[in-house]
């Protein structure tokens, strides 16, 4: 399975606990789906939705959209990726795949459908020369911890961010 920039489309039918699901890298044009679920991942980026949306879309190189559709086309699940240059806390190598987002919605949870998406992100990382994939979670988000060490992320460190007005 290749990742050609050229390619709307992941190439993949995957069979999964049998459920038929494709998987569809997202477009200008084609990304009926994505949003509501990024909505439904991030509540309060709906007022951002349409900038990041030309963002994200616009430079496929650097940014990636998946969503994974059943068979009727109903989008189940999303993953975004980008292309890290600057330092990722924990990786040793540059540039890195970051992981940005990952959701499935609950009723098709434990099917395998996140470790598809994880897997279709990987491919295209390998192919933009990147030999790690990180991400991260907010510390209180276990669910998402276990879901990642279940994924085969290893925990690299934990890390309280601070900002200081400066006006």
């Amino acid at each position: 399975m290749s990742f050609a920039g050229a390619v709307a489309y992941i190439l993949a039918d995957i069979l999964t606990m049998g459920l038929i699901v494709i998987i569809k890298r997202c477009t200008l044009a084609d990304h009926a789906g994505w949003l509501g679920l990024r909505l439904a991942l991030w509540p309060d980026c709906g007022s951002d939705s349409e900038r990041d949306k030309q963002l994200l879309l616009s430079a496929p190189e650097r940014f990636l959209v998946l969503t994974i559709n059943d068979v009727a086309g109903s989008a189940l699940g999303f993953a975004e990726a980008s292309i890290r240059n600057d330092y990722v806390n924990g990786t040793r190598t540059s540039p890195v795949a970051f992981l940005e987002g990952l959701y499935v919605l609950p009723a098709h949870r434990h099917q395998s459908l996140a470790r598809q998406l994880v897997a279709a992100v990987q491919l295209w990382s390998r192919e933009r020369g990147c030999s790690e994939l990180a991400s991260d979670a907010p510390l209180d988000n276990h669910n998402s911890h276990a879901m990642h060490q279940g994924l085969g992320f290893t925990e690299t460190e934990r890390v309280v961010y601070f900002c200081k007005s400066i006006d």
